[in-house]
């Protein structure tokens, strides 16, 4: 199928529902998933369509908080690259440590990974994320995890973010916040909910070592708020596919990047369907 008549398909199917996702257009066109997100960036680029983590949504729609996805819609997306992230980054966890971790779905995956994870005992983790707090609450021991949650308002993401977040983290200072994102692109990390990118900054802040936790799915997607610029970025965890275009505009100022290889051998760690 020539490019002009997928790239008419995928404007039919955006107008029709709103929205399409990568993995779905993959299947429907018989094309690969790099042939979908060139159309997508053609289509973006022309005005007709606006990029988001996984697809693509009307050019009007998705960018203020109100259209923000919820963490159920997110976890079902780069299932496969998340949880490869989330093994590659327990690795960078240390027992007798302080951590953050921010609202995600990827953030939640490493969460489980801690709570499993004996090993890591005495750890303290700081998280404005409701559902990594439930996914680390079994595990809480008076002298080997301590949770600290912190208050705030809940966004669709199930994160904690305002005000009441923001103080909370002002007063905390841990060894290594662990981020995860809407997008990322040269210009930095960006996020659709004005307050969760401030309660974001709020936790990069108090943070010796910023860690973030992005699959390639999420490169070149621009939320409307932004939280950081790249140079802030200690080291990025994302999978390998990440394109090397995309290797090429973040070595310069990421202080590292890790790719987590698929097929990890590692049980992947227990996803509870009632949690928050």
């Amino acid at each position: 199928m020539l490019a002009s008549l997928r790239q008419e398909r995928i404007l039919a199917a955006v107008r029709l529902h709103g929205a399409v996702r990568v993995a779905d257009l993959v299947d429907e066109l018989d094309v690969s998933d790099m042939t979908i997100r060139r159309d997508i960036t053609e289509l973006a680029r022309a005005g007709l369509v606006r990029r988001v983590h996984g697809g693509a949504v009307g050019p009007d729609t998705g960018s203020r908080p109100a259209h923000e996805p919820g963490f159920e819609a997110k976890r079902s997306w780069a299932t496969a690259e998340k949880q490869a992230i989330a093994r590659l980054a327990l690795t960078l966890v240390e027992p007798g440590q302080a951590i953050a971790l921010s609202a995600g779905t990827t953030t939640h995956l490493l969460a489980h990974l801690v709570a499993a994870d004996a090993a890591l005992r005495p750890l303290t983790v700081v998280t404005n994320s409701l559902a990594a707090a439930e996914a680390l609450h079994a595990a809480v021991t008076p002298a080997g995890l301590d949770v600290i949650l912190t208050g705030g308002v809940r966004t669709p993401s199930d994160a904690l973010v305002g005000p009441v977040a923001d103080a909370s983290l002002a007063q905390l200072r841990v060894d290594t916040a662990f981020l995860g994102v809407h997008g990322l692109d040269g210009d930095g990390l960006t996020t659709p909910n004005l307050l969760e990118a401030a309660t974001d900054r709020a936790l990069l802040a108090g943070a010796a070592h910023v860690v973030v936790l992005a699959d390639h799915t999420k490169w070149g997607v621009v939320g409307l708020a932004r939280i950081a610029p790249l140079d802030e970025v200690d080291t990025l965890v994302s999978d390998t596919q990440l394109t090397a275009e995309a290797r090429r505009a973040l070595d310069p100022l990421v202080g590292r990047v890790l790719l987590a290889p698929p097929d990890d051998p590692t049980p992947e760690p227990p996803l509870d369907p009632g949690a928050p």
